[in-house]
């Protein structure tokens, strides 16, 4: 019984790490589907958005006073969402900022793969040494609020913010699920990844996807970052230790398909969490990798179609 319980609580565990890595994983599958690009600063991003949440929450926001009981109180229970809401806003404009310092310049010139994957990594390191630079290299904790655990039939135990990590990642896939169903930019984002050139020619205004596409990517990876520090401690290097299970995510979901990187970012999250049950937490992005691996020998397209 106790094995039982114990599984139960790691793969709930899983479910909230795979929720976190799914939303990054869509963001960088959507840069690749669309843009071709292989961005390896997007787990230093994901970095940003949860240092600049720490920011705002236990810098910046708490500050701010209205001199009313209850108007106060219901601020300091609202700081950590705001600050979410607000580091995410600023995380899309740097990644706005690159595109068009960066990206944009390169695809003008038509650069190599390889030369964009130098590039991303470069950029990475810039951002990460930016980010110790400003904040050092110890770990950082929001400013949280006690919540009781809920309970599962009695026995098992989700923490609070666990549970409202996972509540936010389907909220936000079901947002984009009807952002590229439905909506005239996320048709023009299919047609886009599909074939860039037939899209153009169609009367697609491409740049205008490519610039919904970063709002996007940059949008879900600081939501992610923000949700991590939600249940864990945020440090400077979180980012690129998350990059490989990001990627590990796009690849076994099928380059290209954000539904098939949320899938990926499940069977990843859930494999890592549960191993830890026999192995040591150190093998985690091993277990993450030999996932990817037994399901690519079965399904070497993924587990869906690439592309969006």
């Amino acid at each position: 019984m106790d094995l039982v319980l114990d599984l139960a609580q790691l793969f709930i565990n899983g479910i909230a790490v795979g929720s976190i890595i799914a939303l990054a994983a869509v963001g960088l599958t959507l840069t690749y589907g669309i843009l071709r690009l292989p961005n390896f600063a997007h787990g230093d991003f994901m970095t940003t958005g949860a240092f600049l949440t720490f920011l705002f929450n236990t810098q910046v926001l708490n500050h701010v006073v209205f001199g009313v009981d209850w108007l106060d109180s219901l601020f300091a229970q609202a700081n950590v969402w705001i600050s979410i809401i607000l580091a995410t806003i600023v995380t899309i404009g740097g990644f706005l900022i690159c595109e068009f310092l960066i990206w944009a310049k390169m695809r003008d010139r038509r650069a190599t793969s390889t030369t964009l994957i130098i590039i991303s990594i470069g950029l990475a390191l810039f951002i990460r040494n930016g980010i110790i630079f400003i904040w050092g290299g110890g770990n950082k904790s929001y400013d949280l609020p006690v919540a009781k655990a809920a309970e599962i039939l009695g026995v098992v135990k989700i923490p609070y913010y666990r549970l409202i990590v996972i509540g936010l990642a389907i909220l936000a896939v079901v947002g984009l699920h009807c952002l590229l169903q439905y909506t005239k930019i996320g048709k023009a984002m299919r047609a886009v990844a599909d074939d860039i050139d037939l899209a153009s020619v169609s009367g697609i205004d491409v740049n205008r996807v490519v610039l919904w596409t970063w709002v996007l990517a940059g949008g879900l990876t600081a939501l992610s970052g923000g949700m991590y520090g939600l249940i864990t401690a945020v440090r400077p290097n979180m980012g690129w230790f998350l990059i490989l299970p990001m990627f590990a995510s796009v690849v076994l979901g099928g380059i290209g398909n954000p539904y098939g990187a949320i899938a990926g970012a499940m069977v990843i999250g859930i494999a890592q969490e549960v191993s830890t049950y026999w192995l040591p937490t150190e093998y985690k992005l091993a277990i993450a990798l030999l996932a990817m691996v037994l399901v690519l020998l079965v399904r070497p397209q993924g587990l869906f179609r690439g592309t969006i």
